[in-house]
């Protein structure tokens, strides 16, 4: 649980931050814009914890806002911590004009992977069914998390598309079945990863798997290296073709947590494929705090707009 803490600490130490996006904005001081908010929508229809979102939209006199889904980290033990990851992050994206929907998932020691992305993946049908009821224009669906976060933001993006996926003998059913909207698209059109753990073969050392012990381990139901098939299942550079949404990278290159290398990979991946806008290095950056910081809110938020208005 140590890494679900240092992530938590992260939350906290970005809190200070949240209107830095929408000052980058305007040269004008400006009060954050009105929020109305919707919270603990059940995405899935089963009461489940992990299954419910909060909607925020701004309160600014447009009719309809493009949406930015929002995925908290936590190592993937936490079922509900979207609250904290709004708390943090989302009220600059709202401050910038979107509509921020944080979302919770399944927890690791509930159910295995891939019942963490099939979640993700119920949450934006279920955004784009229910988008005349809270005002959404999903024309441009965004998404962004942090560490966990990052990493089911990264395979969202990537998967635009993927039912099911075969590597090897093993096939997983990327899209899955949750929810009553399987009909609706799930595919997302922008991506910020914050810190992801990306390439699950290369997080010990940037050479090799972690042990049974690892959160990954807990993600799969068994040791990452007796399971490679599966390891390349989880990861979104298995995924990115020239076809995938555009993304931004930001990783601290002080990261105790998620190796910076990281990044560094999925980055060379993206960028090989056309689908990389930039790899923001951050000097001293830590697992959240020093690289949560206005300058990388400020791009984060330009970055989204950017790609917006397209």
């Amino acid at each position: 649980m140590m890494i679900l803490k240092t992530v938590l600490a992260g939350l906290l130490a970005l809190s200070g931050m949240m209107t830095a996006c929408a000052q980058g904005q305007s040269e004008k001081s400006e009060e954050p814009a009105a929020v109305r908010q919707w919270l603990d929508v059940d995405y899935a229809g089963d009461q489940l914890e992990g299954h419910k979102l909060d909607i925020y939209v701004p309160q600014d006199g447009v009719e309809r806002h493009k949406v930015i889904v929002l995925i908290y980290g936590s190592a993937w033990f936490a079922n509900n911590a979207k609250q904290a990851a709004y708390g943090a992050m989302g009220k600059p994206l709202v401050d910038s004009g979107f509509a921020v929907v944080s979302i919770n998932h399944r927890a690791s020691v509930e159910a295995r992977f891939p019942a963490q992305i099939n979640d993700v993946k119920a949450a934006i049908r279920f955004i784009r069914a229910k988008a005349d009821d809270y005002g959404l224009d999903t024309s441009f669906v965004g998404i962004t998390g942090f560490s966990s976060g990052g990493h089911l933001s990264s395979l969202a993006a990537m998967t635009n598309g993927v039912k099911q996926y075969t590597v090897g003998g093993t096939t997983m059913d990327i899209e899955g079945t949750v929810g009553n909207h399987l009909t609706q698209s799930s595919r997302v059109d922008a991506l910020v990863d914050w810190f992801g753990p990306l390439d699950m073969s290369r997080m010990e050392g940037c050479t090799g798997y972690k042990g049974a012990d690892s959160p990954e381990a807990v993600l799969l139901g068994g040791a990452p290296a007796e399971r490679p098939d599966a390891v390349a299942l989880m990861n979104p550079m298995t995924y990115v073709d020239d076809a995938d949404p555009m993304a931004l990278v930001i990783h601290g290159d002080a990261d105790s947590v998620v190796p910076y290398c990281q990044s560094v990979f999925f980055s060379e991946v993206l960028k090989a494929k056309g689908r990389l806008a930039d790899f923001i290095t951050v000097p001293n950056g830590e697992h959240g705090p020093v690289t949560f910081n206005e300058d990388t809110f400020r791009r984060m938020c330009d970055f989204f707009l950017n790609e917006s208005k397209k």
